[in-house]
């Protein structure tokens, strides 16, 4: 997904919880840093997860994995001083091929919702909730 903002920008969007809070998870314990454990929340459906940050390079990857053993990698490809092409990339499922096959969909569709959200927040300065906004008979009372 191309994003026009510069990648220090995206970047930062992904490792610091105070931007990443207003359009993926809802509460993190912290930055993302190399070799450190963190833990996301879902706070609206009572979920979380705790994600291994196994590498990160300043503005240009990210490499984290999750407690399920999947890795997501992003890689941030600097086009121009305004624009930033974000790659993701989950891996790691387990399971027979139709599980496998399921877990990339799912994977792909949640991923992108979550680029859709980070673009509308950073060049429009909008918070559309998508994830909030998913599955709301799934939230907790």
């Amino acid at each position: 997904m191309l994003i026009r903002r510069p990648v220090e920008e995206v970047f930062e969007a992904f490792v610091n919880p105070e931007v990443t809070t207003k359009f993926w998870f809802t509460k993190s314990s912290g930055r993302l840093e190399t070799e450190k454990l963190v833990t996301w929340d879902w706070e609206m459906y009572g979920v979380s997860d705790q994600v291994y940050v196994e590498d990160l390079q300043l503005n240009k990857r990210i490499l984290i994995k999750s407690s399920d053993s999947t890795k997501t990698e992003w890689v941030f490809d600097s086009r121009t001083n305004k624009e930033t092409f974000v790659t993701i990339v989950n891996s790691g499922f387990k399971g027979n091929e139709d599980d496998i096959v399921n877990q990339a969909v799912d994977s792909m569709g949640g991923y992108t919702m979550v680029l859709c959200a980070l673009k509308a927040l950073l060049e429009h300065n909008v918070i559309l909730n998508a994830v909030f906004d998913k599955a709301p008979d799934a939230h907790t009372k």
